[in-house]
């Protein structure tokens, strides 16, 4: 999979919809044949004409009537959706929030309501939000087995929906490719195991000469920070600690290093426009996993079953990840699907909702490239309206399926 940044065009598919009237000569005909009617029955016959033009006005005003619910399923719904703490699908998320308001319903603005998954889940299930679309599972699993007050769990209240980017949250390390051809380290059991390697580490590290060497993680917010700390339990990683904080400060310093050829490790995913800062092949590498991490929860946290990354491998070759094996690396992290979850009674309540999200889907190449214009200061709002504009006809189908099951 090449994750250099890539030039993308998109061409947008125009369908022209053709309106035509049909009328009939007869009525004509049938006119010039009753020029010798008397005026009480040309009278009568207008009469009559302007009761079934009324009756068809009323009829028609019925139609349209009816046509405009089937149009606007979600009129006079109010919905309050949710937003991860992180901005890599923020695109998908104004593009749901938008076609969402095109069936009719009054959709909060996503960025009013800006969660971690410990608390976006717990606010799905209480029905303080109504749905998200930024769950990564399988890693968020474990946010599903939390238990409620009541006693039931917060997935009890919950349901998956849809296929938005199935696979599409490519997850692993990235090291310095400089450093890592120097000593050879192109697994993290190899800068574990290699103690001149990590002498050379940990005098750079965010935490020099402590003896270990310190890699970026995730904040703690996310949910990999838990995963990491798992895996590095799991793999015997004495040698390697994980640094929690910011992730953007983190990629900073890590682009910093990166560039200068200075020693770094940090997990990243995809989509994001990370990657094409830290650029595997250029300036980084993807590192191996010699064992992923199976479900055997060695930290013994409550729901760290749910950190199972097996199998853990991506198919990229020796260019981008040299530790790759016939074009196949293994990261040590699965790559997330990453879908939408909504209240269930609420997702119950609104089939059109439903149905959208349903068949909502976005490339992850495109969503990716739409982080790299936010973050050369582009607006996502215009970014999803672009969106919906150059795939108008997929959507229209979409809108089309949801307005029909509303």
């Amino acid at each position: 999979m090449t994750k250099k940044r890539t030039a993308f065009t998109a061409v947008a598919v125009s369908l022209g919809l053709v309106l035509a009237a049909c009328g009939s000569d007869d009525d004509s005909d049938s006119a010039d044949d009753e020029t010798e009617e008397t005026t009480a029955d040309a009278g009568d016959d207008a009469d009559a004409g302007d009761d079934a033009d009324a009756d068809d006005d009323a009829d028609a005003g019925d139609d349209a009537d009816a046509g405009g619910d089937m149009a606007m399923p979600g009129e006079g719904v109010s919905v309050t959706m949710a937003k991860a703490d992180w901005v890599t699908e923020d695109p998908n998320a104004y593009v749901a929030h938008n076609l969402l308001e095109e069936l009719g319903y009054d959709v909060s603005d996503p960025a009013d309501l800006e969660l971690g998954p410990a608390n976006a889940y717990i606010a799905m299930a209480q029905g303080d939000a109504d749905f998200w679309i930024n769950s990564w599972y399988p890693g968020h699993n474990s946010w599903l087995a939390n238990e409620l007050p009541d006693g039931s769990t917060v997935g009890d209240h919950l349901t998956v929906v849809g296929e938005m980017m199935m696979a599409g949250g490519l997850q692993g390390y990235l090291i310095t490719k400089d450093f890592a051809d120097e000593y050879g380290v192109y697994s993290l059991d190899d800068l574990n195991d290699n103690p001149d390697a990590l002498a050379a580490y940990d005098a750079q590290d965010p935490t020099p000469n402590n003896g270990v060497a310190d890699i970026y993680g995730c904040q703690e917010s996310y949910t990999c920070d838990d995963i990491i700390q798992s895996q590095i339990a799991f793999s015997g990683w004495e040698n390697i600690a994980q640094v929690v904080a910011g992730y953007d400060a983190m990629v900073a310093d890590a682009v910093t290093k990166a560039n200068a050829g200075e020693p770094m490790v940090i997990y990243t995913w995809t989509p994001s426009a990370y990657i094409t800062q830290l650029i595997p092949g250029e300036n980084v590498y993807w590192l191996t996993v010699d064992e992923v991490i199976d479900d055997s929860n060695p930290l013994g946290v409550e729901g760290g079953e749910g950190h199972n990354q097996l199998p853990g491998t991506a198919t990229i070759g020796e260019e981008q990840c040299p530790g790759s094996v016939d074009g196949t690396c293994q990261l040590g992290w699965i790559a997330a699907d990453i879908q939408a979850t909504a209240n269930t009674e609420w997702l119950e309540a609104n089939p059109a909702a439903q149905s959208l999200l349903e068949q909502f889907q976005m490339n992850v190449v495109e969503v990716s490239l739409m982080n790299v214009d936010m973050a050369d200061g582009a607006d996502v709002t215009e970014l999803a309206a672009q969106w919906i504009e150059d795939n108008r006809d997929v959507v229209d189908g979409w809108l089309e399926t949801a307005r029909a099951a509303g």
